[in-house]
Order: structure tokens, then C-alpha cells, then sequence
């Protein structure tokens, strides 16, 4: 009987695949919806922006647009993620703050949770890159072991 609940509470170190996982997801989102900004921006972008009060809607949307799909881009293929996943927390956060509290504050906390459900997922997993980055998959960690091999390199010839 303990041999079967230690198998259920053990959590084997598989922390590479599910940050490839995670990278693939939060990433292909904000790529969708940066490159959604431009496809449809009265609905989505310039649109969207002047709908919900934020100055400058004609210069703010496109630089979101433009951020979103590039730290996308940046997380999917992990380069740099822990850098990249900065500007999306903030993208997040401020999506929170104009979109999701508006409706905290007319129709209440089920219909916030309701509508915010995905904009909490999307900060909580750049959270989770910005504190543990790429993972093994990742170009960040292939650079770092290039790295740590042109140092071995070079400590190994170099005169003593």
C-alpha cells in the first residue's frame, strides 16, 4: 500500500518536456495574437485599443502586435526566454488591468473569471519561463553549453 502511494505522489525530473511544452503553447499564443493585431485590427488591434481607452491606439497596438510575435517567436524556439517572457507578463498584466477589471467591477467576479481565464494561464506560464527558463530543449541551453565549451577550451590553452 505505501509502495503504491509513494508511486502516486512521486514526481519523476522530467522538467524538460513540459517546458517544451509549455514554450510551444505560451509562445504559439502570443504569436497568434500578434500577428491577429494586423489581420484584424478593428477587431483586435488599432480597433480593440480604442475600444478599451488606451492613448495612443495608432502607435500602442502595432508595438504590441510587433512585441507579441517576436517574444513568441523568441519562446518557442527558446532563445533567450527568460528575457522574452518579461514584456509578455507586462502585455499581460496590462490586458488584465484594462480589459479584465472593467468587468470585475460591472458584472462581477464570475463573469471576470469567466472572461480572464486565459489571460491568468498565459501570465502564470510566462511566470513560470521567467523563473526557470527554456528547460534542456531549448537554443538558450545549447548556447550555454557552447559557451562553457569555448571557456574549457581556452582555460585548457592558456600558459599557466
Amino acid at each position: 500500500m505505501n509502495d503504491l502511494f509513494g508511486r502516486i505522489l512521486k514526481t519523476p525530473d522530467r522538467s524538460s518536456a513540459p517546458l517544451l511544452l509549455v514554450r510551444g503553447v505560451v509562445g504559439f499564443v502570443f504569436l497568434l495574437e500578434g500577428i491577429l493585431k494586423f489581420v484584424t485590427p478593428d477587431k483586435l488591434g488599432v480597433g480593440r485599443f480604442v475600444k478599451i481607452g488606451i492613448p495612443s491606439p495608432e502607435v500602442l497596438a502595432p508595438f504590441v502586435g510587433v512585441v507579441e510575435i517576436a517574444c513568441g517567436l523568441l519562446i518557442v524556439v527558446g532563445l533567450l526566454t527568460r528575457l522574452a517572457a518579461v514584456p509578455l507578463i507586462i502585455d499581460m498584466l496590462v490586458a488584465i488591468a484594462t480589459t479584465k477589471i472593467p468587468i470585475l467591477v460591472h458584472t462581477g467576479v464570475w463573469d471576470m473569471a469567466h472572461e480572464a481565464r486565459l489571460d491568468f494561464a498565459m501570465l502564470a506560464s510566462s511566470c513560470v519561463l521567467l523563473a526557470v527558463g527554456a528547460g534542456a530543449h531549448s537554443i538558450d541551453t545549447w548556447l550555454l553549453k557552447r559557451v562553457g565549451q569555448q571557456q574549457s577550451l581556452r582555460m585548457s590553452l592558456s600558459p599557466e
